[in-house]
Protein backbone atom coordinates (compact mmCIF):
# COMPACT_ATOMS: atom_id res chain seq x y z
CA UNK A 1 0.00 0.00 0.00
CA UNK A 2 1.06 3.09 -0.75
CA UNK A 3 1.81 6.49 1.42
CA UNK A 4 -1.58 8.31 -0.14
CA UNK A 5 -3.72 5.31 0.60
CA UNK A 6 -3.08 5.24 3.83
CA UNK A 7 -3.38 8.71 4.42
CA UNK A 8 -6.88 8.74 3.08
CA UNK A 9 -7.98 5.64 4.87
CA UNK A 10 -6.17 7.30 8.30
CA UNK A 11 -8.38 10.74 6.81
CA UNK A 12 -11.62 8.58 6.48
CA UNK A 13 -11.27 7.01 9.91
CA UNK A 14 -10.47 10.07 11.88
CA UNK A 15 -13.76 11.46 10.20
CA UNK A 16 -15.81 8.76 10.51
CA UNK A 17 -15.05 8.84 14.83
CA UNK A 18 -15.43 12.45 14.88
CA UNK A 19 -19.05 11.84 13.31
CA UNK A 20 -19.69 9.21 15.69
CA UNK A 21 -18.95 11.33 18.45
CA UNK A 22 -20.67 14.34 17.45
CA UNK A 23 -24.00 11.69 16.52
CA UNK A 24 -24.09 9.66 19.76
CA UNK A 25 -23.72 13.35 21.92
CA UNK A 26 -27.17 14.33 20.13
CA UNK A 27 -29.09 11.38 21.27
CA UNK A 28 -31.46 11.60 24.06
CA UNK A 29 -30.55 9.72 27.39
CA UNK A 30 -33.86 7.43 27.25
CA UNK A 31 -32.74 6.75 23.65
CA UNK A 32 -29.62 5.58 23.87
CA UNK A 33 -29.33 1.66 25.48
CA UNK A 34 -32.36 1.22 22.85
CA UNK A 35 -30.40 2.43 19.89
CA UNK A 36 -26.95 1.91 21.20
CA UNK A 37 -28.64 -1.84 21.40
CA UNK A 38 -29.62 -2.08 18.19
CA UNK A 39 -26.90 -0.72 16.76
CA UNK A 40 -24.59 -3.31 18.32
CA UNK A 41 -26.61 -6.44 16.97
CA UNK A 42 -26.67 -4.87 13.47
CA UNK A 43 -22.54 -4.79 14.28
CA UNK A 44 -22.61 -8.41 13.07
CA UNK A 45 -21.76 -6.69 9.35
CA UNK A 46 -18.27 -5.81 11.02
CA UNK A 47 -17.44 -9.50 11.59
CA UNK A 48 -18.40 -10.57 8.09
CA UNK A 49 -15.88 -7.56 7.28
CA UNK A 50 -13.11 -9.07 9.52
CA UNK A 51 -13.40 -12.47 8.31
CA UNK A 52 -13.47 -11.19 4.48
CA UNK A 53 -9.80 -8.80 5.43
CA UNK A 54 -8.66 -12.33 6.95
CA UNK A 55 -9.81 -14.31 3.69
CA UNK A 56 -8.22 -12.13 1.39
CA UNK A 57 -4.47 -11.49 3.31
CA UNK A 58 -2.84 -11.92 0.21
CA UNK A 59 0.41 -11.99 1.04
CA UNK A 60 -0.12 -14.23 4.36
CA UNK A 61 1.07 -11.76 6.86
CA UNK A 62 1.51 -12.82 10.08
CA UNK A 63 0.53 -9.46 11.44
CA UNK A 64 -2.65 -9.49 9.19
CA UNK A 65 -4.07 -12.54 10.59
CA UNK A 66 -3.35 -11.63 14.42
CA UNK A 67 -5.04 -7.75 13.31
CA UNK A 68 -8.04 -9.93 11.67
CA UNK A 69 -8.74 -12.30 14.27
CA UNK A 70 -8.78 -9.57 16.66
CA UNK A 71 -11.09 -7.34 14.83
CA UNK A 72 -13.11 -10.95 14.71
CA UNK A 73 -12.97 -11.21 18.64
CA UNK A 74 -13.87 -7.81 19.18
CA UNK A 75 -16.53 -7.51 16.95
CA UNK A 76 -17.87 -11.20 18.05
CA UNK A 77 -17.64 -9.61 21.73
CA UNK A 78 -19.91 -6.14 20.22
CA UNK A 79 -22.93 -8.78 18.89
CA UNK A 80 -22.92 -10.97 21.99
CA UNK A 81 -23.13 -7.17 24.08
CA UNK A 82 -25.94 -6.23 21.97
CA UNK A 83 -27.86 -9.38 22.40
CA UNK A 84 -27.35 -8.89 25.96
CA UNK A 85 -28.14 -5.50 26.66
CA UNK A 86 -31.39 -5.88 24.02
CA UNK A 87 -32.32 -9.03 26.37
CA UNK A 88 -32.29 -7.13 29.53
CA UNK A 89 -33.78 -4.04 28.06
CA UNK A 90 -36.76 -5.91 26.93
CA UNK A 91 -36.72 -7.82 30.67
CA UNK A 92 -37.44 -4.27 32.12
CA UNK A 93 -40.94 -4.37 30.23
CA UNK A 94 -42.43 -7.68 30.99
CA UNK A 95 -45.25 -7.73 32.92
CA UNK A 96 -44.38 -9.37 36.27
CA UNK A 97 -46.25 -12.42 37.62
CA UNK A 98 -48.62 -11.63 40.84
CA UNK A 99 -46.90 -13.05 44.04
CA UNK A 100 -49.94 -13.36 46.04
CA UNK A 101 -51.22 -17.00 43.74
Amino acid sequence: MDGQTIMLLVFVFIIAAFLGVELISKVPSQLHTPLMSGTNAISGITIVGAIAACAINVDNHVLGMILGGIAILFATINVIGGYFVTDRMLAMFKKKEDKKK
